[in-house]
């Protein structure tokens, strides 16, 4: 809320604006208010969306910030035209009308929650508690399913405040590595993002001859490519994996823009064929960049995630951000062709190092608990503390055992204990042989799916593509699978079974419906399916109707 009314207050001012001092004063606090939105905003995403879908919603929202590009620069068709406006008019105009759309988003994010996570570890576990439960009953309510109960558990100290060289102690030491890559993604998007966004028009007027009053009609395709980017390939963030379409947008958008800097110092294309290579180069770029903010907030722990994001969106627009439009407007204003080419490839060059980055360092993170990904500081707190306590609980614990075992004879001792009943000790024995069992029969599912998948992806051509981690296959090259080979995946199939064996045949899309699928996310449903017709609990009718498995095969 703070950052968004700095925004909007210095927006305001900036349309009122008396001296070019004033007007760039202004845009300083205008920029600082953007700056804290991000780290705000992206934190706030990763904390409330649930994992299965949190790379696709982080990054069309990010990639929303191209639209508002799209429709200022359309608005600025308008109010930037003299006969229509004074000169001096027009532009106030369109500050204006930020100002009444961030007064908008001001209103509606009122009704935002804070994030539980950030509300218990300082303290406010009540809060915390109705936040959760109101977000779980509105699910139930809208999925009509009862949501199992966590299975994992974690212990957190709570404290009030982390003093920031904690937080630098551990982007720095504890994840060296993840530090090194979140500054070479955000120096990589900053340096071409900026040198080509704030110099874009001067390329079209000075190499094109395109009209000043035109020009925006080229930037409004220009943020159209940069918005369908992060919409179009989020979803393969959550599926496909991070490090596989991080390294792939930034060393894509680098290849592309090799080609369009050597064509366009040979004059051998027009405005609009050059507006097609930059439509690509940031319609990867633009995912890419998005996927920066998501990176340095999915990896560091909880406790310094909206400061992570801050530090490397610091960091990457001071190097990236002022060097690109420097260097980019300087060989731009130089008028030679040639020079800009060298732009244009130093910016690719930028980019590239950031995929490489993210090949040697990234994480996979995809679908994955924030808390697994990096464990909270006051969780590693709570451990410490609690191997320290524990060591002092067990030595009373024993010093206490043996003074009682003088003092207490074993008829004492046996009146203490509860009595157990025959009849309590084959119920306990029963059980405990039901849970190895199920144990057992989970083990063998989980050795079959691994046998069967290793085989699948040993045909043809699909050796080459993508997979399983696998002993001989580098790093860089695994993609997790969808579901989990486990525990959520043995949910998901028994679920499958049962509307089977309760609905009969079924078509495909009311299967979904009747499981609740959407709630799984991304390709979970598939796969399941996939595995539950392997494994002999379904059965493909035809090419969209699955049933109930036959007679034979469920004996």
């Amino acid at each position: 809320m703070v950052t968004l009314a700095i925004y909007l207050a210095a927006t305001a001012a900036t349309a009122f604006s008396f001296a070019p001092w004033f007007f760039y004063l202004c845009r300083f606090f205008t920029g600082a208010g953007i700056g804290g939105e991000y780290a705000a905003i992206n934190s706030a995403i990763d904390e409330l969306i649930p994992a299965r879908v949190r790379g696709r919603v982080d990054l069309t929202i990010n990639g929303s910030y191209w639209m508002g590009s799209v429709i200022a620069s359309a608005l600025a068709i308008l109010f930037l035209d003299p006969s229509i406006f004074p000169k001096n008019l027009g532009w106030r105009l369109e500050f204006g009308v930020g100002v009444v759309l961030a007064f908008g988003i001001l209103l509606v994010r009122r009704h935002v929650p804070e994030s539980p996570r950030w509300l218990f570890i300082h303290g406010h576990q009540e809060e915390a508690e109705r936040i959760v439960d109101r977000i779980e009953a509105d699910v139930e309510a809208r999925t009509d399913q009862e949501l199992e109960r966590p299975e994992q558990t974690i212990e957190v100290r709570q404290r009030e405040t982390i003093p920031f060289r904690e937080i630098a102690k551990v982007a720095f030491q504890l994840y060296p590595k993840r530090a090194i890559l979140g500054f070479a993604l955000f120096v990589g998007q900053a340096f071409i993002y900026n040198g080509v966004t704030f110099n874009l028009g001067t390329l079209f007027t000075t190499f094109f001859g395109i009209a000043a009053g035109t020009v925006p009609v080229f930037i409004i395709i220009y943020g159209i490519g940069n918005f369908l980017g992060p919409v179009t390939l989020g979803r393969l963030f959550d599926t496909v994996g991070r490090k596989q379409m991080i390294a792939g947008c930034y060393l894509g958008s680098a290849l592309v823009t090799v080609p369009m800097g050597l064509l366009f110092q040979q004059d051998l294309i027009g405005p609009w064929v050059f507006e097609a290579f930059v439509f690509v180069t940031f319609f990867l770029a633009s995912a890419g960049a998005s996927s920066a903010y998501l990176t340095v907030s999915e990896i560091f722990p909880m406790e310094t995630r909206a400061l992570a994001i801050a530090f490397f969106y610091a960091i990457g627009t001071a190097a990236g951000g002022i060097a690109g439009p420097l260097l980019f407007g300087h060989l731009i204003e130089s008028g030679d062709r040639t020079n800009v080419m060298v732009a244009f490839f130093i910016g690719a060059a930028v980019m590239a190092l950031g995929g490489i980055a993210e090949i040697l360092f990234g994480v996979r993170s995809e679908q994955a608990q924030l808390e697994d990904i990096a464990q909270p500081l006051s969780a590693q707190e709570a451990e410490q503390a609690g191997a320290g306590e524990g060591g002092e609980r067990r030595a009373a614990v024993e010093q206490a055992g043996a003074g009682e075992a003088g003092a207490e004879g074993d008829e004492q001792r046996a009146a203490a204990e509860p009595e157990r009943t025959d009849a309590e000790d084959a119920r306990r024995r029963a059980q405990a042989a039901e849970r190895e069992r199920r144990q057992h029969e989970l083990e063998e599912r989980v050795r079959a799916r691994v046998a069967r998948r290793r085989a699948y992806e040993r045909q043809g051509l699909r050796r080459w593509h993508p997979g399983p981690p696998q002993r001989t296959a580098p790093p860089w090259m695994a993609r997790s699978p969808a579901p989990d080979l486990d525990g959520d995946l043995d949910r998901e199939i028994e679920v499958i079974a049962r509307a089977l064996d309760e609905h009969g045949p079924t078509e495909l899309r009311e299967l979904s419906r009747l499981v609740g699928s959407r709630s799984w996310g991304p390709g979970r449903f598939r796969a399941a399916l996939r595995e539950a017709i392997l494994e002999g609990r379904a059965r493909r009718l035809s090419r969209s109707t699955f049933g109930p498995p036959q007679r034979e095969d469920r004996a």
